[in-house]
């Protein structure tokens, strides 16, 4: 064999191919010289540790959107830029996201998505400022993200004091309705920034719809077991139990006050994490009439349709952390595509001006004031029949309510 492999190349041929290559690399300099740089993009989830689940599908919603983006011929004001992500995992550590935050910026990162969990995305965030990278929170409901006086954070949907707010008014509505049957509440959360900035202001809240919250209950994360909390809310005997907590939780409680027979006028969780198709299509009797408020697509949407059968029909479910990440990924683009370049200082202010219009989304027009989109508004939704349908605001139901819910037998 010669030193050439089993594939030599005579001299002829060694000629005519290097005359040809260079004909090839003379002949088209401008194509050559063309390609403009890729975009680089931070998604950081935890796709690893206990809220895995949650963050790949936050990835999936993604990089779907930044395949769409690309297939429909990359940032056309940058000369058709292809977007590049680049993917980390936060493993649902604090210390973990931030140290994605530096690694991404040593490989030239022009923005970041994250992190689903509140405390990582506080912490990656403020990373992220010392760079003036912009950072987009696609999912996490603490206030504190947006509340900082950080230029570089944008927040789409809406955190959790909107959401408390629009709870409460669908609650107030729900139960005037079937004529105040509801007097008192338990409120169950996670022990960490998200729950129990939740709970606080759900519990001061409350009064305003002639409720009393009779106690919080705060649990840790992860947790095996809810029996105890079952049974101390079953001696409390509220007319309505709210929750707010991650998913695994969120349906391990679920079942455990099904299982017991906790009967009670409604559940009704506030950014519910684990209110979502996965959790109504493998418990549809523990979950028929809950009902959430949190992040939910337009079902009246026809891109929000199409969207959702490419993701079943890859076997996968359409949950919230799936379309806010892409809308995310969506609204940089449309940034990026205003900005005509990803230099950091132009794109943050393409995004503090943006009037992005998200589709997929039951918003109104995008309007970000310190880095809070005003236009992002939840949805209430109930559980009915092993779906999920939107109950309210009234423009973008899709049924009726249903409560107070049929007892326990």
């Amino acid at each position: 064999m010669t030193s050439q492999g089993k594939f030599p190349v005579s001299r002829r041929g060694f000629v005519a191919g290097s005359s040809a290559l260079a004909a090839g690399t003379l002949g088209f300099p401008a194509v050559l010289r063309a390609q403009p740089a890729a975009v680089k993009v931070g998604m950081i989830h935890p796709v690893t540790g206990f809220v895995a689940y949650n963050g790949q599908q936050s990835r999936l919603g993604g990089t779907m959107a930044v395949e769409d983006v690309n297939k429909a011929g990359g940032i056309k004001s940058m000369g058709g830029a292809k977007l590049e992500a680049l993917l980390g995992d936060s493993q649902s550590k604090v210390e973990v996201g931030v140290s994605e935050v530096e690694k991404m910026n040593e490989q030239g990162v022009a923005a970041y998505i994250g992190c689903y969990q509140s405390p990582v995305g506080i912490a990656a965030s403020q990373a992220a400022a010392k760079y003036n990278t912009p950072f987009l929170i696609d999912v996490g409901a603490s206030d504190l993200l947006v509340s900082r006086g950080l230029k570089n954070v944008f927040r789409l949907k809406p955190g959790f004091g909107v959401c408390v707010d629009d709870g409460i008014a669908s609650l107030g509505a729900l139960n005037k309705a079937a004529g105040g049957v509801a007097k008192t509440a338990v409120i169950v959360h996670e022990s960490g920034e998200f729950g129990t900035g939740t709970a606080k202001l759900l519990a001061g809240k409350l009064p305003s719809i002639d409720i009393q919250a009779k106690e919080l209950i705060a649990h840790d994360n992860p947790t095996r077991n809810f029996d105890n909390i079952a049974l101390r809310i079953r001696s409390l005997a509220p007319d309505i139990v709210m929750m707010s907590n991650y998913g695994n939780e969120y349906m391990l409680l679920a079942r455990t006050l099904y299982q017991q027979k906790v009967n009670v006028a409604g559940f009704f969780s506030i950014l519910g994490g684990g209110f979502n198709y996965k959790f109504v299509k493998e418990m549809p009797d523990v979950a028929q009439y809950m009902m959430d408020v949190n992040h939910w697509f337009n079902p009246r949407s026809a891109q929000a349709q199409a969207l959702k059968k490419r993701v079943e029909d890859g076997g996968a479910l359409f949950t919230f952390e799936v379309y806010l990440t892409y809308t995310n990924v969506m609204l940089l683009a449309d940034s990026l595509e205003r900005a005509g370049t990803a230099d950091k200082e132009k794109l943050t202010a393409a995004l503090a001006s943006s009037t992005f219009k998200a589709e997929l989304m039951p918003y109104g027009p995008t309007r970000f004031v310190n880095g809070q989109n005003q236009g992002g508004r939840p949805a209430t939704m109930q559980a009915l029949k092993g779906d999920i349908e939107v109950i309210a605001p009234a423009e973008f139901a899709s049924a009726k309510a249903v409560f107070p819910k049929p007892k326990l037998n």
